[in-house]
Protein backbone atom coordinates (compact mmCIF):
# COMPACT_ATOMS: atom_id res chain seq x y z
CA UNK A 1 0.00 0.00 0.00
CA UNK A 2 1.04 3.61 -0.62
CA UNK A 3 1.45 5.92 2.36
CA UNK A 4 -1.45 8.33 2.79
CA UNK A 5 0.66 11.50 2.52
CA UNK A 6 1.93 10.29 -0.89
CA UNK A 7 -1.64 9.64 -2.01
CA UNK A 8 -2.63 13.15 -0.98
CA UNK A 9 0.36 14.55 -2.89
CA UNK A 10 -0.66 12.50 -5.92
CA UNK A 11 -4.18 13.93 -5.72
CA UNK A 12 -2.87 17.51 -5.52
CA UNK A 13 -0.48 16.97 -8.43
CA UNK A 14 -3.23 15.31 -10.46
CA UNK A 15 -5.51 18.29 -9.92
CA UNK A 16 -2.74 20.59 -11.11
CA UNK A 17 -2.45 18.49 -14.26
CA UNK A 18 -6.21 18.73 -14.85
CA UNK A 19 -6.13 22.52 -14.41
CA UNK A 20 -3.12 23.00 -16.70
CA UNK A 21 -4.66 21.07 -19.57
CA UNK A 22 -8.09 22.74 -19.23
CA UNK A 23 -7.53 25.52 -21.80
CA UNK A 24 -6.09 23.17 -24.43
CA UNK A 25 -8.74 22.52 -27.08
CA UNK A 26 -6.99 20.83 -29.98
CA UNK A 27 -9.92 20.57 -32.38
CA UNK A 28 -11.15 24.10 -31.65
CA UNK A 29 -7.66 25.36 -32.48
CA UNK A 30 -7.38 23.58 -35.82
CA UNK A 31 -10.93 23.30 -37.22
CA UNK A 32 -11.86 25.42 -40.23
CA UNK A 33 -14.69 27.94 -40.27
CA UNK A 34 -17.95 26.97 -41.94
CA UNK A 35 -17.26 29.65 -44.57
CA UNK A 36 -14.42 27.48 -45.95
CA UNK A 37 -16.96 24.83 -47.00
CA UNK A 38 -19.22 27.43 -48.58
CA UNK A 39 -16.33 28.97 -50.51
CA UNK A 40 -15.12 25.54 -51.69
CA UNK A 41 -18.47 24.65 -53.23
CA UNK A 42 -18.94 28.17 -54.57
CA UNK A 43 -16.00 27.45 -56.87
CA UNK A 44 -17.36 23.99 -57.82
CA UNK A 45 -14.76 22.15 -55.69
CA UNK A 46 -12.00 23.22 -58.08
CA UNK A 47 -10.10 25.73 -55.94
CA UNK A 48 -8.03 24.86 -52.87
CA UNK A 49 -9.38 26.39 -49.65
CA UNK A 50 -7.54 29.57 -48.69
CA UNK A 51 -5.97 28.25 -45.48
CA UNK A 52 -2.42 29.16 -44.44
CA UNK A 53 -0.35 29.92 -41.36
CA UNK A 54 -1.91 33.38 -41.12
CA UNK A 55 -5.35 31.78 -40.92
CA UNK A 56 -4.38 29.91 -37.78
CA UNK A 57 -2.36 32.81 -36.36
CA UNK A 58 -5.51 34.94 -36.45
CA UNK A 59 -7.26 32.43 -34.20
CA UNK A 60 -6.06 32.96 -30.64
CA UNK A 61 -5.37 29.83 -28.60
CA UNK A 62 -6.53 31.52 -25.43
CA UNK A 63 -3.26 30.86 -23.62
CA UNK A 64 0.48 31.37 -24.01
CA UNK A 65 1.83 27.99 -25.20
CA UNK A 66 5.37 28.73 -24.05
CA UNK A 67 4.22 29.60 -20.55
CA UNK A 68 1.99 26.54 -20.43
CA UNK A 69 4.84 24.28 -21.59
CA UNK A 70 6.99 25.70 -18.81
CA UNK A 71 4.19 25.01 -16.31
CA UNK A 72 3.97 21.38 -17.46
CA UNK A 73 7.75 21.04 -17.11
CA UNK A 74 7.58 22.45 -13.59
CA UNK A 75 4.76 20.07 -12.72
CA UNK A 76 6.74 17.14 -14.08
CA UNK A 77 9.70 18.10 -11.87
CA UNK A 78 7.41 18.38 -8.84
CA UNK A 79 5.92 14.96 -9.56
CA UNK A 80 9.37 13.36 -9.59
CA UNK A 81 10.49 15.29 -6.51
CA UNK A 82 7.41 14.47 -4.42
CA UNK A 83 6.58 10.94 -5.56
CA UNK A 84 9.94 9.58 -6.72
CA UNK A 85 11.22 8.85 -10.20
CA UNK A 86 10.46 5.12 -10.03
CA UNK A 87 6.91 5.44 -8.73
CA UNK A 88 4.27 4.06 -11.14
CA UNK A 89 2.22 7.18 -10.39
CA UNK A 90 5.14 9.29 -11.57
CA UNK A 91 5.47 7.25 -14.76
CA UNK A 92 1.78 7.73 -15.55
CA UNK A 93 1.61 11.45 -14.86
CA UNK A 94 4.99 12.26 -16.39
CA UNK A 95 3.86 10.67 -19.65
CA UNK A 96 0.83 12.96 -19.63
CA UNK A 97 3.02 16.04 -19.08
CA UNK A 98 5.29 15.07 -21.96
CA UNK A 99 2.42 14.48 -24.35
CA UNK A 100 0.68 17.72 -23.44
CA UNK A 101 3.92 19.60 -24.15
CA UNK A 102 4.05 17.93 -27.57
CA UNK A 103 0.43 18.93 -28.16
CA UNK A 104 1.33 22.53 -27.39
CA UNK A 105 4.25 22.40 -29.83
CA UNK A 106 1.92 20.97 -32.45
CA UNK A 107 -0.60 23.79 -31.95
CA UNK A 108 2.17 26.38 -32.17
CA UNK A 109 3.15 24.94 -35.56
CA UNK A 110 -0.33 25.05 -37.15
CA UNK A 111 -0.04 25.57 -40.88
CA UNK A 112 3.59 24.41 -41.08
CA UNK A 113 5.27 21.10 -41.92
CA UNK A 114 6.16 20.65 -38.25
CA UNK A 115 2.45 20.29 -37.48
CA UNK A 116 2.32 17.02 -39.40
CA UNK A 117 5.51 15.67 -37.87
CA UNK A 118 4.27 16.33 -34.35
CA UNK A 119 0.87 14.78 -35.08
CA UNK A 120 2.74 11.65 -36.29
CA UNK A 121 4.62 11.50 -32.99
CA UNK A 122 1.34 11.73 -31.09
CA UNK A 123 -1.08 9.66 -33.20
CA UNK A 124 1.08 7.62 -35.58
CA UNK A 125 1.72 7.31 -39.32
CA UNK A 126 -0.21 5.26 -41.92
CA UNK A 127 2.97 3.26 -42.64
CA UNK A 128 3.30 2.14 -38.99
CA UNK A 129 3.29 -1.60 -38.30
CA UNK A 130 2.49 -3.34 -35.02
CA UNK A 131 5.30 -5.90 -35.41
CA UNK A 132 8.14 -6.34 -37.89
CA UNK A 133 6.93 -7.99 -41.07
CA UNK A 134 3.23 -7.34 -40.37
CA UNK A 135 0.92 -5.20 -42.53
CA UNK A 136 1.02 -1.43 -42.07
CA UNK A 137 -2.11 0.49 -41.10
CA UNK A 138 -2.59 1.39 -44.77
CA UNK A 139 -2.31 -2.28 -45.76
CA UNK A 140 -4.71 -3.30 -42.98
CA UNK A 141 -7.21 -0.80 -44.37
CA UNK A 142 -6.80 -2.36 -47.80
CA UNK A 143 -7.38 -5.83 -46.32
CA UNK A 144 -10.51 -4.64 -44.53
CA UNK A 145 -11.92 -3.18 -47.74
CA UNK A 146 -12.03 -6.62 -49.39
CA UNK A 147 -14.82 -8.11 -47.24
CA UNK A 148 -16.52 -4.74 -46.93
CA UNK A 149 -16.80 -4.26 -50.69
CA UNK A 150 -19.06 -7.28 -51.02
CA UNK A 151 -21.24 -6.20 -48.10
CA UNK A 152 -21.59 -2.69 -49.44
CA UNK A 153 -22.58 -3.85 -52.90
CA UNK A 154 -25.44 -6.12 -51.80
CA UNK A 155 -29.05 -4.94 -51.61
CA UNK A 156 -29.58 -7.22 -48.61
CA UNK A 157 -27.94 -4.70 -46.25
CA UNK A 158 -29.49 -1.33 -47.09
CA UNK A 159 -28.50 1.71 -45.08
CA UNK A 160 -31.20 3.19 -42.88
CA UNK A 161 -32.57 6.51 -44.03
CA UNK A 162 -31.22 9.65 -42.37
CA UNK A 163 -34.64 11.10 -41.73
CA UNK A 164 -34.42 12.24 -38.11
CA UNK A 165 -33.96 15.98 -37.75
CA UNK A 166 -31.32 17.05 -35.25
CA UNK A 167 -33.79 18.34 -32.56
CA UNK A 168 -35.68 15.04 -32.60
CA UNK A 169 -32.39 13.15 -32.63
CA UNK A 170 -31.44 14.96 -29.42
CA UNK A 171 -34.67 13.83 -27.78
CA UNK A 172 -34.31 10.22 -28.91
CA UNK A 173 -30.67 9.89 -27.90
CA UNK A 174 -31.42 11.50 -24.54
CA UNK A 175 -34.10 8.89 -23.85
CA UNK A 176 -31.74 6.07 -24.82
CA UNK A 177 -28.98 7.33 -22.56
CA UNK A 178 -31.37 7.94 -19.66
CA UNK A 179 -32.12 4.22 -19.84
CA UNK A 180 -28.70 2.70 -20.55
CA UNK A 181 -26.65 5.20 -18.50
CA UNK A 182 -29.12 5.92 -15.72
CA UNK A 183 -26.28 5.91 -13.18
CA UNK A 184 -24.90 9.12 -14.74
CA UNK A 185 -26.30 12.49 -15.73
CA UNK A 186 -25.64 12.82 -19.47
CA UNK A 187 -27.06 15.74 -21.43
CA UNK A 188 -27.61 15.69 -25.18
CA UNK A 189 -27.70 19.06 -26.90
CA UNK A 190 -27.51 20.79 -30.29
CA UNK A 191 -24.39 22.55 -31.54
CA UNK A 192 -23.47 24.51 -34.65
CA UNK A 193 -19.75 24.67 -33.86
CA UNK A 194 -18.57 21.11 -34.53
CA UNK A 195 -17.20 19.62 -37.76
CA UNK A 196 -18.29 16.05 -37.08
CA UNK A 197 -21.88 14.87 -36.70
CA UNK A 198 -21.41 14.55 -32.93
CA UNK A 199 -18.87 15.07 -30.16
CA UNK A 200 -18.69 14.18 -26.48
CA UNK A 201 -17.66 16.25 -23.47
CA UNK A 202 -17.36 15.32 -19.83
CA UNK A 203 -21.10 15.02 -19.23
CA UNK A 204 -22.72 15.91 -22.52
CA UNK A 205 -22.99 14.90 -26.15
CA UNK A 206 -23.37 17.54 -28.86
CA UNK A 207 -25.17 16.81 -32.11
CA UNK A 208 -24.54 18.90 -35.20
CA UNK A 209 -27.72 20.89 -35.73
CA UNK A 210 -27.20 20.91 -39.50
CA UNK A 211 -27.26 17.11 -39.84
CA UNK A 212 -30.01 14.51 -40.12
CA UNK A 213 -29.56 11.15 -38.41
CA UNK A 214 -30.76 7.59 -38.80
CA UNK A 215 -31.82 5.52 -35.82
CA UNK A 216 -28.80 3.30 -36.40
CA UNK A 217 -26.50 6.32 -36.10
CA UNK A 218 -28.12 7.26 -32.81
CA UNK A 219 -27.59 3.70 -31.56
CA UNK A 220 -23.90 3.99 -32.47
CA UNK A 221 -23.63 7.39 -30.75
CA UNK A 222 -25.21 5.91 -27.63
CA UNK A 223 -22.44 3.36 -27.18
CA UNK A 224 -19.51 5.23 -28.79
CA UNK A 225 -19.93 8.73 -27.37
CA UNK A 226 -22.02 7.81 -24.34
CA UNK A 227 -20.88 4.48 -22.89
CA UNK A 228 -17.20 4.96 -23.76
CA UNK A 229 -16.26 8.64 -24.07
CA UNK A 230 -18.60 10.11 -21.44
CA UNK A 231 -18.45 6.97 -19.30
CA UNK A 232 -14.66 6.89 -19.05
CA UNK A 233 -14.53 10.64 -18.39
CA UNK A 234 -16.90 10.25 -15.47
CA UNK A 235 -14.95 7.24 -14.20
CA UNK A 236 -11.78 9.30 -14.30
CA UNK A 237 -13.42 12.15 -12.40
CA UNK A 238 -14.55 9.73 -9.70
CA UNK A 239 -11.03 8.41 -9.09
CA UNK A 240 -9.97 9.03 -5.48
CA UNK A 241 -6.48 10.28 -6.38
CA UNK A 242 -5.72 10.25 -10.11
CA UNK A 243 -8.49 12.51 -11.41
CA UNK A 244 -6.20 13.26 -14.37
CA UNK A 245 -7.48 9.98 -15.83
CA UNK A 246 -10.58 11.95 -16.83
CA UNK A 247 -8.53 13.80 -19.45
CA UNK A 248 -7.36 12.08 -22.59
CA UNK A 249 -3.78 12.53 -23.75
CA UNK A 250 -3.20 11.63 -27.44
CA UNK A 251 -2.04 8.07 -26.70
CA UNK A 252 -5.20 7.63 -24.63
CA UNK A 253 -7.25 8.91 -27.57
CA UNK A 254 -6.06 5.91 -29.59
CA UNK A 255 -7.26 3.54 -26.86
CA UNK A 256 -10.53 5.45 -26.44
CA UNK A 257 -11.44 5.34 -30.11
CA UNK A 258 -10.42 1.70 -30.40
CA UNK A 259 -12.52 0.76 -27.39
CA UNK A 260 -15.46 2.71 -28.79
CA UNK A 261 -15.22 1.01 -32.20
CA UNK A 262 -14.93 -2.42 -30.55
CA UNK A 263 -18.03 -1.59 -28.50
CA UNK A 264 -19.96 -0.64 -31.64
CA UNK A 265 -19.09 -3.99 -33.18
CA UNK A 266 -19.65 -6.38 -30.28
CA UNK A 267 -23.00 -4.75 -29.42
CA UNK A 268 -24.05 -5.19 -33.06
CA UNK A 269 -24.55 -1.44 -33.56
CA UNK A 270 -21.98 -0.97 -36.31
CA UNK A 271 -22.63 -1.43 -40.03
CA UNK A 272 -20.46 -2.16 -43.07
CA UNK A 273 -20.77 1.45 -44.17
CA UNK A 274 -19.74 2.71 -40.74
CA UNK A 275 -16.63 0.51 -40.77
CA UNK A 276 -15.93 1.53 -44.36
CA UNK A 277 -15.98 5.19 -43.27
CA UNK A 278 -13.29 4.47 -40.67
CA UNK A 279 -11.20 2.63 -43.25
CA UNK A 280 -11.57 5.48 -45.73
CA UNK A 281 -10.14 7.84 -43.12
CA UNK A 282 -6.92 5.84 -43.18
CA UNK A 283 -6.94 5.94 -46.98
CA UNK A 284 -7.34 9.71 -46.93
CA UNK A 285 -4.54 10.23 -44.40
CA UNK A 286 -2.25 7.90 -46.36
CA UNK A 287 -3.00 9.67 -49.62
CA UNK A 288 -2.26 13.09 -48.12
CA UNK A 289 0.92 11.75 -46.52
CA UNK A 290 2.08 10.78 -50.00
CA UNK A 291 1.59 14.35 -51.22
CA UNK A 292 -2.03 14.52 -52.44
CA UNK A 293 -3.67 17.90 -51.90
CA UNK A 294 -7.16 18.69 -50.61
CA UNK A 295 -8.87 18.51 -54.00
CA UNK A 296 -7.23 15.19 -54.90
CA UNK A 297 -8.31 13.59 -51.61
CA UNK A 298 -11.80 15.09 -51.97
CA UNK A 299 -12.19 13.66 -55.46
CA UNK A 300 -10.97 10.28 -54.26
CA UNK A 301 -13.72 10.33 -51.61
CA UNK A 302 -16.32 11.26 -54.24
CA UNK A 303 -15.08 8.31 -56.27
CA UNK A 304 -15.78 6.06 -53.28
CA UNK A 305 -19.46 6.98 -53.45
CA UNK A 306 -19.58 9.71 -50.80
CA UNK A 307 -21.84 12.70 -51.14
CA UNK A 308 -20.17 16.06 -51.67
CA UNK A 309 -20.75 17.03 -48.02
CA UNK A 310 -19.43 13.71 -46.73
CA UNK A 311 -16.35 13.93 -48.94
CA UNK A 312 -15.62 17.48 -47.82
CA UNK A 313 -16.05 16.65 -44.13
CA UNK A 314 -13.70 13.67 -44.29
CA UNK A 315 -11.10 15.60 -46.28
CA UNK A 316 -11.32 18.57 -43.94
CA UNK A 317 -10.64 16.24 -40.99
CA UNK A 318 -7.40 15.19 -42.67
CA UNK A 319 -6.11 18.69 -43.49
CA UNK A 320 -7.29 20.62 -40.41
CA UNK A 321 -4.33 22.19 -38.64
CA UNK A 322 -2.34 21.89 -41.87
CA UNK A 323 -2.77 23.59 -45.24
CA UNK A 324 -4.76 22.28 -48.23
CA UNK A 325 -1.53 21.32 -50.00
CA UNK A 326 0.37 20.32 -46.85
CA UNK A 327 0.88 17.06 -44.98
CA UNK A 328 -2.03 15.73 -42.90
CA UNK A 329 -3.21 15.65 -39.31
CA UNK A 330 -3.03 11.93 -38.48
CA UNK A 331 -5.52 11.62 -35.61
CA UNK A 332 -7.99 9.70 -37.80
CA UNK A 333 -5.67 6.69 -37.69
CA UNK A 334 -6.73 6.25 -34.06
CA UNK A 335 -9.97 4.37 -34.75
CA UNK A 336 -8.61 1.29 -36.52
CA UNK A 337 -5.21 1.44 -34.81
CA UNK A 338 -6.89 1.59 -31.42
CA UNK A 339 -9.33 -1.17 -32.33
CA UNK A 340 -6.46 -3.55 -33.12
CA UNK A 341 -4.59 -2.66 -29.92
CA UNK A 342 -7.63 -3.05 -27.66
CA UNK A 343 -8.78 -6.24 -29.36
CA UNK A 344 -5.34 -7.81 -28.97
CA UNK A 345 -5.13 -6.79 -25.30
CA UNK A 346 -8.48 -8.43 -24.58
CA UNK A 347 -7.40 -11.58 -26.42
CA UNK A 348 -4.22 -11.81 -24.34
CA UNK A 349 -6.18 -11.24 -21.12
CA UNK A 350 -8.52 -14.10 -22.04
CA UNK A 351 -5.68 -16.44 -22.93
CA UNK A 352 -3.86 -15.71 -19.66
CA UNK A 353 -6.96 -16.01 -17.51
CA UNK A 354 -6.84 -12.33 -16.57
CA UNK A 355 -10.24 -11.31 -17.89
CA UNK A 356 -11.06 -9.76 -14.51
CA UNK A 357 -8.55 -7.02 -15.40
CA UNK A 358 -10.49 -5.80 -18.43
CA UNK A 359 -12.88 -3.39 -16.66
CA UNK A 360 -9.78 -1.32 -15.82
CA UNK A 361 -9.84 -0.26 -19.49
CA UNK A 362 -12.78 1.88 -18.37
CA UNK A 363 -11.32 3.42 -15.18
CA UNK A 364 -10.54 6.59 -17.13
CA UNK A 365 -8.95 7.65 -20.39
CA UNK A 366 -5.89 5.44 -20.53
CA UNK A 367 -3.16 4.48 -22.98
CA UNK A 368 -2.71 0.78 -23.74
CA UNK A 369 0.99 1.12 -22.90
CA UNK A 370 -0.01 2.17 -19.37
CA UNK A 371 -2.33 -0.78 -18.73
CA UNK A 372 0.19 -2.79 -16.70
CA UNK A 373 0.97 0.31 -14.62
CA UNK A 374 -2.73 0.90 -14.01
CA UNK A 375 -3.18 -2.72 -12.91
CA UNK A 376 -0.31 -2.25 -10.44
CA UNK A 377 -1.82 0.98 -9.13
CA UNK A 378 -5.21 -0.72 -8.79
CA UNK A 379 -3.68 -3.54 -6.77
CA UNK A 380 -2.12 -1.12 -4.27
CA UNK A 381 -5.27 0.98 -3.88
CA UNK A 382 -4.35 4.05 -5.94
CA UNK A 383 -6.72 3.43 -8.85
CA UNK A 384 -10.34 2.51 -8.12
CA UNK A 385 -12.63 0.23 -10.07
CA UNK A 386 -14.68 2.10 -12.69
CA UNK A 387 -17.83 3.56 -11.15
CA UNK A 388 -19.75 3.19 -14.42
CA UNK A 389 -19.46 -0.03 -16.41
CA UNK A 390 -21.39 -0.38 -19.70
CA UNK A 391 -23.59 -3.45 -20.16
CA UNK A 392 -21.21 -5.49 -22.31
CA UNK A 393 -18.50 -5.23 -19.63
CA UNK A 394 -20.75 -5.98 -16.66
CA UNK A 395 -21.02 -9.64 -17.58
CA UNK A 396 -17.70 -10.64 -19.10
CA UNK A 397 -18.81 -14.19 -19.87
CA UNK A 398 -20.46 -13.16 -23.11
CA UNK A 399 -17.52 -11.00 -24.21
CA UNK A 400 -15.00 -13.74 -23.38
CA UNK A 401 -17.03 -16.40 -25.20
CA UNK A 402 -17.49 -14.26 -28.30
CA UNK A 403 -13.81 -13.36 -28.56
CA UNK A 404 -12.62 -16.90 -27.83
CA UNK A 405 -14.82 -18.37 -30.55
CA UNK A 406 -13.81 -15.56 -32.90
CA UNK A 407 -10.17 -16.49 -32.38
CA UNK A 408 -11.00 -20.18 -32.91
CA UNK A 409 -13.01 -19.59 -36.07
CA UNK A 410 -10.33 -17.24 -37.39
CA UNK A 411 -8.01 -20.23 -37.70
CA UNK A 412 -9.97 -21.69 -40.62
CA UNK A 413 -8.76 -20.97 -44.14
CA UNK A 414 -11.28 -18.89 -46.08
CA UNK A 415 -10.24 -20.49 -49.34
CA UNK A 416 -11.01 -23.93 -47.91
CA UNK A 417 -14.32 -22.74 -46.49
CA UNK A 418 -15.28 -21.26 -49.84
CA UNK A 419 -14.51 -24.57 -51.50
CA UNK A 420 -16.52 -26.57 -48.92
CA UNK A 421 -19.61 -24.38 -49.01
CA UNK A 422 -19.69 -23.16 -52.59
CA UNK A 423 -22.58 -25.48 -53.46
CA UNK A 424 -24.70 -24.19 -50.57
CA UNK A 425 -24.55 -20.48 -51.37
CA UNK A 426 -25.33 -19.56 -54.96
Amino acid sequence: MVEQHLLESARTLSERLVQLQAPIRVLDAINWDRSVREEFFKYKAERLPAINQDTYASRALGFDPKELRHAFSQLQRDIVRQLGQLSPITQLMSRACREYKDVLRMLESRGSSDFHELSVELYGHPDDVFHAGEPSLTELARMLRQPLSGLLSTDALPEEAKDIEAPEAVNRLQRQLDTSMHELQVQVMLSDGIVSDASAGSDRIKLNQGVKFSQRELDILEVHEGWIHVGTTQNGLSQPYLTCLSKGIPSATVTQEGLAVLTEIITLRSTPRRLDKLVRRIDAVAMATQGADFIEVYRQNIGHGMTADEAFTLTQRVFRGSTPDGLPFTKDLAYIKGFVLVYNLIQVAIQRGKIDRLPLLLCGKIAIDDFATLCELHDIGVVADPAYVPPHFKDLRGLATWLSLNRFLGGFSFDQLEHDYRGLIT
